[in-house]
């Protein structure tokens, strides 16, 4: 049953769609909002975090910030499942490239997610549980992907609690190991959706080669990246 609010979700009557994109930047939620979809209706305002649901080719689909870091949209991840029955969630974000041959601008769908974090270990598994994305959404949207002629890497990302690391060599390690891509959030969107039976996504634009030290601006980082946003709204 949808809860008329929580702590951090007050959608004042307006419906949460079942399919939800969650950008990190609540102005990103905006912006994807006023762009892709018909008969917008904010349906939240607290604590900036912006939501947005509207229709995008008379579906029914919903938009939201989640802040960074894996505490973050947890949070909010956490609440949109249980109190607002959201079905589908689908993080569209930027990453930091770890391969070589990788672009500015490539995108990378996350298939799993690898993490520095403690977020997990909550869950008390006799072991340690690796954090993967809805095969069913994936299968979609790289075939979207390719149907649209998009450069795209598919596997496995770090989701780090790090952003200024004391560990000079922490990176390369997860590199030798076959990571994508660097990001924060989405081993903790993984494991929300994988403990409640719900599906979820992650889908990025490459904004920093962390290889070859190349890098977009932060406005092409809030605006520019259309190619993860067009993907994720087909899966609606």
């Amino acid at each position: 049953m949808t809860t008329t609010s929580t702590p951090h979700i007050d959608p004042q009557g307006v419906e949460i769609a079942e399919t939800i994109l969650l950008p990190g930047d609540p102005l990103r939620a905006k912006f994807i909002a006023e762009t892709y979809l018909d008969d917008i209706r904010c349906f939240n305002e607290v604590r900036n975090m912006l939501g947005f649901t509207g229709t995008y080719q008379g579906r029914p689909v919903s938009v939201m910030g989640t802040g960074m870091g894996i505490p973050s949209i947890s949070l909010y991840s956490y609440e949109l499942i249980h109190h607002f029955g959201v079905k589908n969630l689908i993080r569209v974000g930027t990453c930091g490239a770890m391969q070589e041959n990788m672009d500015l601008y490539d995108v990378v769908i996350a298939q799993g997610a690898s993490t520095d974090s403690n977020y997990l270990d909550q869950f008390k598994l006799p072991g340690q549980w690796a954090p993967l994305s809805s095969y069913r959404l994936l299968e979609q949207a790289k075939r979207i992907a390719d149907e649209r002629g998009h450069r795209t890497h598919v596997g496995n990302v770090l989701s780090s609690d790090v952003f200024y690391s004391a560990d000079p060599e922490a990176l390369s390690r997860w590199m030798k190991m076959g990571i994508l891509a660097v990001e924060m959030e989405s081993a903790g969107l993984f494991a929300n959706a994988a403990a409640a039976g719900v599906d979820a996504l992650a889908i990025f634009t490459v904004s920093d080669q962390i290889v070859t030290n190349a890098k977009t601006t932060p406005a092409e980082r809030q605006t520019a990246f259309t190619a993860m946003i067009e993907i994720a709204l087909e899966l609606a």
